[in-house]
């Protein structure tokens, strides 16, 4: 079973992260996202992973203010958007992020997608945010093996993190040996497959012998994978339930059964060549 300590995995430059967040996709940037970002973080939650694409880092920020909680006891990440990429343009994209989410410096910050021709210069550009104090970590989505292969050849910081498509279906095996060998951390984006797991026979089979639900198990899988997620509700229920993962442990069989789920099946759209 999960310790205290193992509620936070430790990033390639030993700042630790919770290993589950709320993420906020879709979330209107008005009642609905402060609900949810107060919600979560009222039930225990010490992340939100957010972007500039979402157009809510705004209701994340006055969510954060009004929730009563410490700016330095939240794990804040966003993100810069393919057209915002480019060494001037990120560097003006996250003053704008910090404007937006009224914070003078984020945890994490991340490329949202490898924009082919300006990744590496908008990873340049990070590097220097990193070195300002204003990111805490830098990192990467959805990057390949060898996206990240060229990344690290044309850098001087390892990202401490690449956010990836990773559920039962898409198990990312390859990817994750990867990641490991370089002390990057993965971390789960539509880890429940957008409710899908609810349908798989399987998962409900394991959920029951732990009184759980698919949704559970799911995520309380991945975290012993060393994954950590982000899973994105706004119902209050749902976002108490993706945090009551910490009190059981699946065994080696049921890792086993889950890791046989795999069809390498990606839900989400490619949209590292947008521009």
């Amino acid at each position: 079973m999960l310790s205290h300590n193992e509620l936070v995995f430790t990033l390639n430059n030993g700042l630790t992260m919770p290993s589950i967040g709320l993420g906020v996709l879709f979330a209107k940037n008005d009642g609905e996202v402060e609900s949810a970002v107060i919600s979560a973080l009222k039930s225990g939650y010490r992340k939100i992973d957010t972007a500039s694409a979402y157009q809510n880092e705004q209701g994340v920020g006055r969510a954060m203010r009004k929730s009563g909680i410490p700016r330095e006891e939240i794990f804040l990440a966003t993100k810069v958007w393919n057209t915002e990429q480019g060494y001037d343009k990120t560097l003006f994209a996250f003053e704008q992020s910090l404007e937006q989410l009224q914070t003078d410096y984020v945890d994490l910050y991340l490329v949202h997608w490898p924009v082919k021709a300006k990744y590496k210069e908008t990873y340049r550009a990070m590097e220097y945010i990193y070195s300002s104090g204003k990111a805490k970590a830098i990192g990467v989505c959805n990057f390949n093996i060898a996206q990240l292969e060229d990344l690290m050849e044309h850098s001087n910081i390892v990202p401490a993190i690449n956010q990836v498509e990773m559920h039962p279906h898409l198990s990312q095996n390859e990817l994750l040996n990867f990641a490991n060998a370089h002390k990057i951390q993965l971390e789960a984006w539509r880890p429940i497959m957008m409710g899908e797991v609810l349908n798989i026979p399987e998962l409900i089979a394991i959920g029951k012998a732990h009184q759980k639900s698919a949704v559970q198990i799911t995520l309380r899988w991945l975290i012993q994978r060393g994954v950590s997620v982000i899973p994105k509700s706004v119902t209050q229920h749902r976002i108490v339930q993706n945090f009551e993962i910490f009190d059981f442990e699946l065994t080696k069989e049921e890792m086993a059964v889950i890791e046989e789920l795999n069809l390498n099946r990606n839900l989400g759209e490619d949209l590292s060549h947008i521009e």
